[in-house]
Parts: structure tokens; sequence; C-alpha cells
């Protein structure tokens, strides 16, 4: 479910209270007003979860002295890529076979790799591989490579684009099968896939050090940081 308040678009899951599914960014060149902030925190404490954003603040400038006078506090700061049909290397391909997923088994299969690769972040769950499922069916992309056993040794997403632009994330390896460039593999197939769609760029996030470097083969460019805001309380 998509809410609009007071110059912000909130994404709300009822499947799951997690804060990593749940959360509101700014609309580019938003000045909210307090009245905006609380309209936001109010459609947040209404379903009984914390009030949370992830945001580029070059995009709104205003927006991170609005939420702090309201008492938000920076979570973290990433440091975000972006890639687009220019800067796509066609050297990253690998002779590595990526797939999209087809069956239920597939879905759910990705989804604990997930919870596997990011152990405390994501909880494994139906509602997560229905996530999956839903992202490839309405326009965004999944892939991942296949386990010697049938399960899924690597995979990630891309989320349905909006504004010409779609997010890449969730990069999740199963640690029995790292170094064998899966990562690099699922990054560039979707990579691809997003584009042929007509996506105009690709973003992603990372965390771990070193772990640019993989996105940098592909064609990731270092375009700006990122805020993790919340409420307390």
């Amino acid at each position: 479910m998509v809410v609009e308040a007071g110059g912000f678009v909130a994404g709300f899951d009822p499947g799951t209270t997690s804060p990593y599914i749940n959360y509101a960014t700014p609309i580019p060149g938003a000045e909210p007003a307090r009245r905006d902030v609380a309209a936001l925190v109010a459609e947040f404490r209404t379903r009984g979860l914390r009030p949370r954003l992830e945001f580029a603040p070059g995009a709104a400038p205003e927006v991170e002295p609005a939420l702090r006078a309201a008492g938000f506090t920076v979570e973290e700061v990433h440091e975000y890529l972006v890639c687009t049909p220019a800067t796509l290397s066609f050297s990253a391909r690998t002779p590595l076979l990526v797939e999209t997923p087809v069956s239920d088994q597939d879905y759910a299969s990705i989804d604990a790799t997930m919870s596997e690769a990011f152990t405390g972040e994501y909880v494994s769950s139906p509602n997560g591989a229905d996530r999956l499922r839903r992202a490839q069916e309405n326009g965004g992309s999944v892939r991942f490579v296949r386990a010697p056993d049938g399960g899924c040794a690597g995979g990630a997403s891309c989320s349905v684009p909006a504004v010409g632009t779609s997010e890449l994330s969730g990069v999740a390896t199963r640690p029995a099968f790292r170094g064998r460039g899966i990562a690099t593999a699922v990054t560039a197939a979707l990579t691809e896939a997003m584009f042929a769609l007509g996506t105009r760029s690709v973003w992603l996030e990372y965390s771990g050090e070193g772990s640019h470097r993989v996105y940098e083969r592909v064609g990731y460019r270092p375009e700006g940081t990122r805020l993790y805001m919340s409420l307390e309380g």
C-alpha cells in the first residue's frame, strides 16, 4: 500500500512490521512544514509502526532539518550508486546461468537466501516470497543462480520503476557459494533486464567492505548519500 501525506510517499506492507519494508520517502524538492511531518507520523502511528524514512538529502534539502525539529534522529548514512545504459559494462557478464524464478519454491528459496545472507536484518517468510513475486509480475525483476540442490545459491531483485528509475536490492549469496561471482552475475542480469524494460537508471546501496567493487564492475558509479531517519517513542 502506498500512501501520500504531507509531501511524503510511504509504503506499507500489512504482512510485516519490518522497518526495512515500511518506510517513507519525501517527494523531490519537498519543503515540509510541522503539520506535514505530523501527518506523516500519524500514518505510521495508526499502523503501530515506527516512523521511518530513507532518502537522498540532496533531492530535498529542507527535509532533514524539518525531521530533526520533530525529534527524528539519523540511524545511518549510506552511499548509493547508480548505473545507466551509458555506464553499463558488458564485461561483467559471466558464464553462470542466471534464472528468473517461476515456481513458488523458487521464490521461497530466494527469500530464504536473503534471510541467511542478512542475518538479523531480514527474516524469511511467505510474505517475503510474495513480495518478490509481486515485484516480478508488476514490472520489476527478480533473478537468481540455482544451487546444485535445486534451491538458490544467490539472488536479488529490482523494484517496480518509479519516475524512470528502479532500486536493486537484496543482493544475497549463501555463505557456501560466496567468492564465485554470483553477486556480479545477478547484478548484471537484473540491471540489463530493467534497461530492456525501458528503465533509465538503476540504483543501489551497498554495505560491507569491498562490496562496492562488485557493483562498479557492472557499471555502477557513486552518486551521493542516503539518510535513514526514524522517530523513537
